[in-house]
């Protein structure tokens, strides 16, 4: 299926400024609003749905060019078009 991406933001930050973003979103996920994403003239509204599929990936890119390689964790919320959970889990999670 083609992918349309709707807003995208990079930038590096401190730590501590991430995990306020984060906060932001579980605490807008935990009242059941809907997660405005906005940057400079760039904005998207969206509406998660009570369960959503949530994935998590921790990654480790290895450049073929002999550069160093790049780590990154991805978290991910995804639902279907009509609001509806999109996956099914593969155990129990738990972050340390």
């Amino acid at each position: 299926m083609p992918e349309k991406v709707l807003f995208k933001f990079e930038r590096e930050m401190n730590t501590d400024d991430i995990a306020a973003y984060l906060r932001t979103v579980a605490d807008t996920l935990e009242a059941g609003d809907s997660i405005t994403l906005e940057a400079g003239d760039e904005s998207v509204t969206m509406e998660p749905p009570a369960r959503p599929t949530f994935e998590i990936k921790a990654e480790h890119e290895t450049p073929s060019s002999g550069g160093p390689g790049e780590f990154s964790i991805e978290f991910e919320l995804e639902w279907d078009e009509n609001g509806n959970e999109s996956g099914s889990g593969s155990g129990d999670l738990r972050i340390d």
